[in-house]
C-alpha cells in the first residue's frame, strides 16, 4: 500500500458501516484495529466512544492516520499482531480484507494465535476475506483504468494504475503504480493476497481455539455460502 494516495481511492462505504453495526451488537468497549492502515475505520470507532488501539506495520500509513482530525482519540502502534497486549481487548478487528495479506500458513496461524491470546475471555474477532470461488482477480485483470489523484503535499497530478502478475497457488500478485506527472517519477508497491476458502478459514479459527465461529455473507447477516463474494467472520474466544 502506498499510504499517501490510499484515502483518495478508498472512501467510507457500506462495508465500513457494516463493521460499525457488528461491533455495536458485540457490546465491546476496548478494541484493537489490527492492520488499521491510514485509520479510516479506527478513528470512527474512537469517535463513537470505543477505547481503540490502531496497529499497522506500515509506518507511513500510521503517520498519515496520526495527522487526521480526532487521531488523538486513538492509541497508535507501528507493529503487527505481536504488538497486541495479552488478555486485553473485548474485540479485535481486521477490516478491508487485511486477513488476505498473510500469505504463508505460518504467518496466518501466528496472527490467529496472537489475536486469540490478546482477547479477553468471551472476546470477539471480526474480519472479512474474499471468497476464492467468486474469482475476483479475473475482474481486476480486466481493469485498465488509470486514476487521477493529487499529491497531498505538493498538489501535483498523479496517475495511478495496477499491473497484474496473476494467480499462483491461490496467491494473487499485482503492483500498484503511481506516476507524478510533473516529475515523471514512478513509485511501485508489490501486493500479494491469498484466497482461502470458507472451510479453510473456519478450520484455522477453530484450531486457534475460537469456540464460536460465525460467517456471514456479503456484508449482511445471512449465513455465508460458497456463492458469496465476501465472507465476514465473527468469532468468540
Amino acid at each position: 500500500m502506498i499510504a499517501y494516495y490510499y484515502d483518495q481511492l478508498h472512501t467510507w462505504g457500506k462495508e465500513d458501516e457494516y463493521f460499525m453495526e457488528l461491533l455495536q451488537l458485540s457490546k465491546a468497549k476496548k478494541i484493537a484495529d489490527l492492520g488499521c492502515g491510514t485509520g479510516r475505520v479506527t478513528i470512527e470507532l474512537a469517535k463513537t466512544g470505543y477505547e481503540v488501539t490502531g496497529i499497522d506495520p506500515n509506518e507511513e500509513a500510521v503517520h498519515r492516520a496520526q495527522s487526521k482530525e480526532n487521531a488523538e482519540l486513538v492509541s497508535w502502534i507501528i507493529g503487527d499482531s505481536k504488538s497486541l497486549t495479552i488478555n486485553s481487548y473485548d474485540a479485535v478487528t481486521m477490516t478491508a480484507n487485511v486477513a488476505q495479506v498473510f500469505i504463508t500458513e505460518e504467518s496466518w496461524s501466528n496472527v490467529l494465535q496472537d489475536v486469540f491470546t490478546a482477547l479477553k475471555p468471551g472476546g470477539q474477532f471480526i474480519f472479512d476475506a474474499r471468497n476464492p470461488q467468486a474469482r475476483a482477480w479475473e475482474e481486476w485483470q480486466k481493469d485498465e483504468t488509470v486514476d487521477q489523484l493529487q499529491d497531498i503535499y505538493t498538489l501535483d497530478l498523479l496517475l495511478y494504475w495496477d499491473e497484474y502478475e496473476g494467480l499462483d497457488r491461490n496467491v494473487f500478485t499485482f503492483y500498484e503504480k503511481i506516476k507524478n506527472v510533473n516529475t515523471g517519477i514512478t513509485h511501485e508497491a508489490k501486493v500479494q493476497l491469498i484466497f482461502r476458502s470458507l472451510e479453510e478459514i473456519s478450520s484455522a479459527l477453530k484450531k486457534a481455539g475460537f469456540t464460536t465461529v460465525n460467517a456471514y455473507e456479503d456484508f449482511t447477516f445471512q449465513t455465508a455460502t460458497n456463492q458469496a463474494k465476501s465472507f465476514i467472520f465473527h468469532c468468540v474466544k
